[in-house]
């Protein structure tokens, strides 16, 4: 670890193709605080980690000299939430109009995951702890 660098992540940044079906999707989807909102970003608490939405347009300042990639690009993390059960959380996406990438599935790992995308294509992963026999 470097000196003076903690290990607790505060904040992540997910850079959004259009922050009013953003929150319209994060409001449906988590129960999560809003704890700022201005024109161009909205920040959501998630226990003790906050997650920004900010408008992709407002990004480029905060990344220089690198580029804000496109959407289309596909993946490039994965946010992962544990929960108890996840085959009735994917139930209830589906329920409220939220489709699956994949899942459930039993992983290698010890873990039931199943995944899904906000509008932008951020991937969330939702992982229940399994025994392995």
């Amino acid at each position: 670890m470097v000196n003076g660098l903690p290990s607790e992540v505060e904040v992540i940044t997910l850079f959004v193709d259009d922050i009013v079906s953003s929150r319209a999707f994060y409001a449906r989807v988590f129960a999560s605080e809003t704890v700022w909102e201005d024109a161009v970003s909205s920040v959501l608490r998630f226990g003790g980690l906050l997650i920004n939405l900010l408008d992709v347009s407002q990004a480029p300042p905060l990344v220089e000299p690198s580029r804000v990639a496109q959407s289309s690009a596909g993946a490039r993390a994965l946010l992962t939430i544990r929960v108890a059960d996840v085959d009735q959380v994917c139930s209830a996406l589906r329920e409220i109009g939220v489709g699956l990438l994949n899942g459930p599935i039993d992983r290698p790992w010890g873990r039931r995951t199943a995944s899904f995308a906000d509008p932008s294509g951020h991937v969330w992963e939702i992982a229940q702890v399994i025994e392995r026999g």
